[in-house]
């Protein structure tokens, strides 16, 4: 089955934008740029490796809700404010992914969506 499903997080802006935070597709799962930003809209973590965690995290939650895991990921996608903050970036990364080791972009960028988020991240899974 070839089912396509869309998971919320219920943020205002999936509507306003038009997208989901996560997409199922048959035994493919795609997590949208994921930001250190709690239920409540507050920014977790004042420095990059602390935001790099905490968006793991919930991009961990968001796979199990999808049905799969961290070990299902295949890809990560990191657009992070600072490139010098690679080692601290690549510390917390490794906390999750160091046996699994899925192909990994990271890209300095110019803005993320406000001005204390530091790092925003893509996950793809295969189950």
């Amino acid at each position: 089955m070839n089912t396509r499903i869309n998971i919320s997080s219920g943020a205002p802006w999936e509507d306003k934008v038009g997208y989901s935070r996560v997409v199922k597709k048959g035994n493919n799962v795609f997590v949208t740029g994921t930001v250190a930003v709690d239920e409540n809209g507050n920014v977790i973590g004042s420095d990059v490796y602390e935001q790099t965690k905490f968006i793991l995290l919930k991009i961990k939650e968001y796979l199990e809700k999808a049905g799969a895991s961290m070990e299902d990921v295949v890809r990560t996608r990191m657009f992070v404010m600072n490139i010098d903050d690679w080692e601290q970036i690549g510390k917390a990364h490794s906390e999750f992914f160091k046996d699994i080791k899925p192909a990994t972009t990271m890209v300095e960028v110019s803005r993320l969506i406000g001005k204390d988020l530091l790092i925003e991240i893509e996950a793809d899974a295969i189950i």
